[in-house]
């Protein structure tokens, strides 16, 4: 028997099929102008209503990733959205920084908790000072997150490069990224999330369980962590099981998200 081609498990937060989605929206996902969005799908469920992609001046997703508006993959990206946010909201904290601004902070890999909202105005730095790739940093936010206008996630460490993908931002209520605001990791809100102009996700993604993603000539890139990529003996058998999955199989397993 072959074994699996599912990434190794690791401690922490997981989005599961939630991972194949840059933009998921419970209600709708609204762009203006030419956003870009790769490294996953965009998404609505619930809901069916994804505006403002394709035709010329609109947003666009580069392939091979789609629009997914009320299908069944975007149902279960919903399901495995709710358990994520879930396991990073039962965390326990091991900093609280209710009312302080993360503007000027440097903070290396935990959990770290705000009673209510947070807010960036600045550069937040997030050091990754044990150099473990798959360390992370989750933040509970208790109702809203917004960033000021020109504000930045700057990710420093052992493999910095991958690093946001392993940021995670529970929100109670919703996220509001100000304009030019360079962001990283995935934002998960329970109600909605709004990009404002120019504003950009790396190494992340926009996942709103409830309410809307509006969009406003954004950026955002969905990553694969570096945990998500199988050793060398897990490729080998991968590449033995290509027959068994068949080239649609193969190609979602390879885009699979931590």
């Amino acid at each position: 028997m072959l074994a699996s081609l599912a990434p190794p498990a690791r401690a922490g937060i997981v989005l599961g099929t939630a991972g194949d989605f840059a933009v998921l929206a419970g209600s709708t996902v609204t762009n203006t102008g030419p956003s870009v969005i790769d490294g996953g799908d965009v998404g609505v469920s619930p809901g069916t209503a994804i505006t403002g992609f394709g035709g010329a001046g609109n947003g666009t997703v580069v392939a091979p990733y789609s629009l997914q508006a009320g299908t069944t993959l975007a149902a279960q990206g919903q399901t495995d959205l709710t358990t994520a946010y879930n396991a990073a909201a039962a965390l326990t904290p091991t900093q609280t920084l209710t009312g302080q601004d993360l503007g000027g902070m440097t903070l290396t890999p935990g959990v770290y908790f705000f009673a209510s909202s947070a807010q960036l105005t600045g550069t937040l730095t997030l050091d990754n000072n044990t150099n473990n790739p798959n360390a992370q940093f989750v933040f509970q936010i208790g109702s809203t997150l917004t960033t000021a206008s020109g504000s930045s996630v700057v990710m420093t460490g052992a493999g910095s490069s991958m690093l946001g993908c392993n940021v995670f931002w529970q929100v109670g209520s919703s996220a509001t990224l100000g304009t030019t605001t360079a962001f990283e990791g995935h934002i998960l809100a329970n109600t909605s999330i709004t990009l404002d102009t120019g504003a950009t996700i790396l190494d992340g993604s926009a996942l709103a369980r409830s309410g809307a993603v509006t969009l406003d000539s954004n950026t955002i890139t969905n990553c694969v962590s570096a945990s998500s990529v199988p050793e060398p003996t897990t490729m080998t058998l991968a590449l033995i099981g290509a027959a068994l999955l068949g080239p649609t199989g193969i190609a979602r397993r390879l885009r699979r998200k931590s």
